[in-house]
């Protein structure tokens, strides 16, 4: 009897500790030191050109969205810089639920220089009447906030690192096929 009841103290005691620790962690979302804001940036280093990352990059965006002309925003080769504009879908999972909570919309700027490329993914706001910047899903003392808002955190930083894996798999260079002699 009195084991059980240790037993059951430390698994409350586990689960309270834990909880207190994940309410208090931003969950692993990359903030950045100065602006304090949800920020996804990496150079990577990336053979070719910078004409030639800059154009494989095109080929990304042109599979990536379905109105690239759209989402591009900024196409400048000479510097070497391509900026997107574009947005997330959230759900609303609660209650089993899948009803669309709005967009979050973001920008990815992307910069290319010989043997790498740099992306940056950040101005992360949620689509409302004025512009709600997704970091506040974060302050769990704030009155506005809402428990669904964890929920969404998850799903841009899913969404972001689905994104970022794409990216990065649409910037590796083309396989060239070497004829079979025969």
């Amino acid at each position: 009897m009195l084991k059980k009841f240790f037993l059951i103290l430390q698994v409350a005691l586990f689960v309270n500790l834990f909880s207190s620790v994940a309410q208090d962690a931003p969950l692993g979302y990359p903030v950045d030191k100065d602006t304090q804001l949800i920020t996804y940036q990496d150079v990577i280093p990336m053979a070719g050109t910078a004409d030639e990352l800059y154009i494989r990059c095109i080929e990304w965006i042109n599979t990536q969205y379905k109105n690239p002309a759209d989402a591009c925003r900024v196409r400048n080769r000479e510097s070497g810089v391509i900026e997107i504009l574009h947005r997330f879908e959230l759900l609303n999972d609660e209650e089993g639920d899948r009803l669309k909570a709005g967009s979050v919309n973001y920008t990815l700027k992307l910069e290319f220089k010989p043997g790498r490329y740099r992306y940056t993914l950040s101005d992360l706001t949620w689509k409302q009447t004025t512009r709600y910047p997704v970091e506040k899903w974060m302050d769990k003392e704030d009155k506005m906030y809402s428990h669904v808002y964890d929920s969404y955190l998850v799903q841009v930083n899913r969404q972001a690192t689905e994104l970022i894996k794409s990216l990065k798999a649409g910037m590796e260079p083309p396989v060239v096929k070497q004829e079979e002699k025969w």
